[in-house]
């Protein structure tokens, strides 16, 4: 069999996504050619990312996307509204693993689709190779508890966001509508499903000469990557690398763009929100402040969410629940304390109490460091 040149065939899936698609970035092409690539060696790797192309608004080409992927992938399922019931039994099925395509996520995770507990659990669970889904089966008092392997490659569209369960184990591309300028070929399946399959079939076959350079490779993350996002782009890097050309360098090129653009979209959970802006907005270069005081800035803060938190303002009940769930340096609870003011006493908060979970939980300042507390400029 003729060895295929691994980067000139990446070369072809990125400009056959490049015929119908309109990226954000140059970056979201190269990602998402890898992505297509890695859905054919799935059993090479310890987890495997999500993708996501989400937009604020319909027709950005989302779907689109979903459709040229689908020409590209291994046994690709479409799922739109698909039960989690379902989903797991077609990935334990036996006979392949399906390459599942949700498009309109909005409608399971949106603010008006309710609880998805479930379906959240089986996209948690099966990023990870080891990630299995337990349900009972059998009728009465026969039942018995079985795992159903979850592992496998999911893309996914919508409107707004995910969970950041989800978002955090994702390649996620921001999607735009095209501007007049923006020209892309129609997509006619009956003529460019063939072609995609031929690509597809290519894939299939380089994902086999390949398997052995690939299977437990351990690539060269970019400087800063670490963590989850080394996890998301690890087997992205590992593809680039068994196919060699300039997709080594252009998939870590990729990998830094998008996940400096993924931290910038991050506000993280509510209570990392809070904390953030106390240091950031609330208490720079102030010792202590009143609740009162806090309160009143929080709320006044327009790019936040805080004067509205389910049709209320954030009170001092729900602050004070909100910071004990943080330590001081201490190992405490962080609480109000008593703060003397002119003729009377408030309660309120000390920033030495919360120093250590600005320190551990939030993202760097966004211009200069934290500055040091009145007083203890000159304390070694």
């Amino acid at each position: 069999m003729t060895a295929i040149d691994g980067a000139a065939l990446l070369n072809e899936v990125e400009a056959f996504h490049r015929r119908f698609n309109v990226f954000p970035t140059e970056a979201a092409f190269v990602a998402v050619a890898l992505w297509d690539a890695h859905a054919h060696l799935l059993d090479c790797f310890d987890s495997t990312p999500r993708i996501a192309f989400l937009s604020p608004e319909p027709g950005s080409g989302k779907t689109r996307a979903l459709e040229i992927v689908e020409t590209l992938v291994p046994q690709p399922m479409t799922a739109v509204n698909a039960s989690a019931a379902a989903l797991f039994r077609s990935v334990s099925a036996g006979n392949g693993k399906p390459t599942i395509l949700f498009d309109e996520i909005d409608t399971v995770f949106g603010p008006k689709a309710g609880d998805n507990e479930e379906l959240r659990g089986f996209l948690n669970a099966g990023h990870r190779r080891t990630g299995v889904t337990y349900r009972c089966i059998g009728d009465g008092g026969q039942q018995t508890v079985q795992a159903f392997p979850s592992y496998c490659a999911v893309a996914v569209a919508g409107l707004g966001s995910l969970p950041d369960t989800i978002m955090s184990r994702a390649v996620v591309i921001r999607m735009r509508r095209r501007a007049r300028n923006e020209k892309v070929e129609p997509f006619r399946a009956r003529v460019h499903e063939a072609e995609g399959h031929k690509l597809r079939d290519r894939l299939a076959t380089w994902a086999e000469q390949s398997r052995a350079s690939v299977v437990g490779a351990w690539p060269e993350m970019p400087e800063g990557v670490t963590d989850r996002p080394a996890d998301v782009w690890e087997p992205l890097l590992a593809i680039a690398d068994a196919a060699g050309g300039d997709w080594p360098d252009r998939a870590r090129e990729a990998c830094v763009t998008l996940v400096t653009a993924s931290k910038v979209n991050d506000k993280g959970s509510l209570g990392v929100r809070l904390l953030t802006d106390l240091r950031d907005h609330v208490m720079t270069g102030i010792d202590r402040l009143p609740t009162v005081a806090i309160l009143d800035r929080l709320n006044a803060l327009d790019d936040a969410p805080w004067a509205d938190l389910h049709g209320k303002p954030l009170d001092n009940r729900r602050l004070s629940r909100m910071l004990a769930e943080y330590m001081t340096a201490d190992n405490e609870p962080i609480a109000s304390r008593n703060i003397k003011t002119a003729g009377s006493v408030l309660k309120g908060y000390y920033a030495a109490d919360l120093s250590d979970a600005w320190a551990r939980y939030c993202p760097p300042p966004p211009e200069s460091p934290l500055p040091p507390l009145p007083g203890t400029e000159n304390v070694a």
